[in-house]
Order: C-alpha cells, then sequence, then structure tokens
C-alpha cells in the first residue's frame, strides 16, 4: 500500500470519529449537558480535524507538489507552489 492511499485511508476513518463526535455534541447540547464539558469536545472535534488536515497537507506536498516540482511544466509548478502558499495563508 503506498503512503497515499495509508494517508487517505487514515483520513476517511479519522472523519468517521470526528463525525460520530459532532453527532455527540448534538446530543450534549440537545440534552443541556454543561458548558465546560460540551466545549471539551469541541476541543477535541477541533485537534482531530487539524490532524486530517496536516495528514492531506503531507499528501499533498508528497504526491502533488512534489510531482509538479518534478515535471518539466514551469507553469503547473508556479500554479501548485501558489496554491500551497494561498493555503497557508488562510490558517
Amino acid at each position: 500500500m503506498t503512503d497515499r492511499k495509508m494517508r487517505r485511508d487514515n483520513a476517511k476513518r479519522r472523519l468517521s470519529r470526528i463525525e460520530g463526535q459532532v453527532r455527540g455534541l448534538q446530543k450534549m447540547i440537545e440534552d443541556d449537558r454543561y458548558c465546560v464539558d460540551i466545549l471539551v469536545q469541541v476541543k477535541a472535534v477541533s485537534a482531530a480535524l487539524k490532524k486530517v488536515e496536516g495528514e492531506l497537507l503531507k499528501d499533498h506536498v508528497d504526491h502533488c507538489l512534489a510531482a509538479a516540482i518534478e515535471s518539466d511544466d514551469v507553469n503547473e509548478r508556479q500554479i501548485k507552489v501558489a496554491e500551497l502558499v494561498d493555503l497557508l495563508a488562510k490558517r
């Protein structure tokens, strides 16, 4: 199995868990649970999403950006680098 495939599979598994966590958050709010308990779970979801983001960023750099850098297409390289810079600027 390639690194890219493993990263994508891991991201899908993590997103499924996050989906469950978000449903749990909705239930906590419906049940009028204590605010701090809800906020703790929101932080957990946020951290899990950051982990997925990091893995997908690694995938993009290792696969998409690396392929563009190795190619002879200067325009493609510039596009991929600009995409990455724009993405990182949004953080």
